[in-house]
């Protein structure tokens, strides 16, 4: 009877340390993730735990290829490696626009180093990407979901800045002007340069937009700013225009290659 009751407790004790190790797994920290998983996504902030966001953000963070990272918190937008292996992000070293953001914006580009700087985690659960910097944590949506693209053609566009060689940038007069760009179902153009009215047509295709000639009114700019935002979008709305569309945001880039018009849609 004794060797019985020893043989008993012996496989209780063995059922309960099989139970205990089974509810310790139960609450380990899931492996880290392959970083294949992040490639050609990019996911908008949905919610922020810690210090916001200056200027409400959001936060867009884009890996649009094996090793690369686009970010912006919504001013400046930063850009070059990163490594993601075992779930931790790590980007140092990060090239970046040169765009002056007026205040509160202007702390934004502090608040995503500091993020970066932190070496957060990262965890993709279906569309929703985490970034857990301790001090900051962010909930980012798949920007598909959270901000699909807008179509080029029936969407009004509001031009927000200038792309040439040395910088992205916008300023208050180009606010205060609001230039516009609309292209119809039926191919024809209207909008303002900021000065000015324009109409004509225009063809868009898979990634090209063709401009025909267009026709502007006559008023002459009461501000020198005015005329060359003037000229910069009457040089870049011409003939063949390769186009972007990221969410609200199309950028229009010259037969140059460099010259372009940042549009978002209102």
């Amino acid at each position: 009877m004794t060797g019985m009751r020893r043989t008993l407790g012996l496989s209780i004790l063995l059922a309960l340390a099989a139970t205990t190790a089974a509810c310790a797994g139960d609450g380990a920290a899931a492996p880290p993730q392959d970083p294949a998983v992040l490639v050609g996504r990019a996911f908008v902030s949905t919610a922020v735990s810690g210090p916001q966001i200056p200027g409400g953000g959001p936060l867009v963070v884009e890996f649009p290829d094996a090793g690369r990272i686009a970010a912006t918190a919504g001013c400046n937008r930063s850009f070059g490696s990163v490594e993601l292996g075992d779930g931790v992000l790590r980007a140092d070293r990060l090239g970046s626009t040169l765009m002056s953001c007026p205040p509160p914006l202007d702390r934004a580009d502090t608040w995503l180093s500091d993020l970066l700087a932190s070496e957060p985690r990262w965890r993709l659960d279906g569309d929703v990407l985490t970034l857990d910097g301790g001090e900051v944590s962010v909930s980012l949506l798949d920007r598909t979901v959270a901000d699909p693209d807008r179509p080029v053609v029936d969407t009004h566009w509001v031009l927000t800045e200038l792309v040439t060689a040395d910088a992205v940038s916008t300023s208050r007069a180009l606010e205060d002007a609001a230039p516009t760009l609309t292209v119809a179902g039926d191919g024809t153009v209207s909008g303002s340069t900021g000065c000015n009215r324009f109409t004509g047509t225009a063809t868009v295709g898979d990634t090209v937009v063709t401009f025909g000639p267009l026709a502007t009114t006559r008023a002459a700019c009461p501000d020198p700013e005015l005329a060359r935002i003037e000229s910069a979008v009457l040089g870049v709305l011409s003939g063949e225009v390769r186009y972007t569309v990221e969410g609200a945001a199309m950028r229009l880039t010259a037969a140059d290659g460099v010259t372009g018009l940042g549009y978002t849609a209102r």
